[in-house]
């Protein structure tokens, strides 16, 4: 299999959310479904079948995380210098809008776009990757073309 690339942030988080469905979640649900039980028939048990459900999420998540920490190869920043590659904070300005927007190229399991943590697959991170400070780049996005200028890049 390949290696899923981290930062050592999305490490931390992938692993606190890991311990809380460990120590706190499932015994809480267990708890639950116990609970539940006692209520009598299950066929028609709605606190049951909720909870059963839940159940099913939160093993599910905690093998998906699991998997992920398994094959992650986890990458400093700080360590790194040069073009654009994986965990670069990267600050473009539109061409178009000038409005300029910071993000830092991630792994897929950390990336949120809210939080300014762009996914390293994406059509906007893989057209930046390997262009410097000045460069422009141009990308293909569900809403048409877009073309940004390179400001700066950082490491941190």
């Amino acid at each position: 299999m390949d290696k899923i690339l981290l930062t050592r942030t999305g490490h931390t988080v992938l692993e606190k959310e890991l311990k809380q469905l460990k120590s706190v979640e499932r015994p809480a649900i267990i708890k639950a479904i116990a609970e539940a039980r006692e209520l009598g028939d299950l066929k028609e048990n709605a606190e049951y079948h909720s909870a059963r459900e839940k159940q099913g999420f939160i093993e599910g998540r905690i093998k998906e995380i699991e998997s992920v920490l398994g094959l992650a190869e986890v990458i400093d920043p700080t360590k790194l210098s040069g073009p654009i590659k994986f965990g670069a904070t990267v600050t473009v300005v539109d061409e178009d809008t000038d409005e300029e927007k910071t993000w830092q190229i991630v792994g897929e399991h950390e990336a949120s776009i809210e939080k300014g943590l762009l996914n390293v697959k994406s059509p906007i991170a893989r057209a930046m990757i390997g262009k410097e400070e000045g460069d422009s780049v141009e990308v293909k996005t569900p809403g048409g073309e877009k073309a940004y200028e390179i400001l700066s890049i950082t490491y941190k």
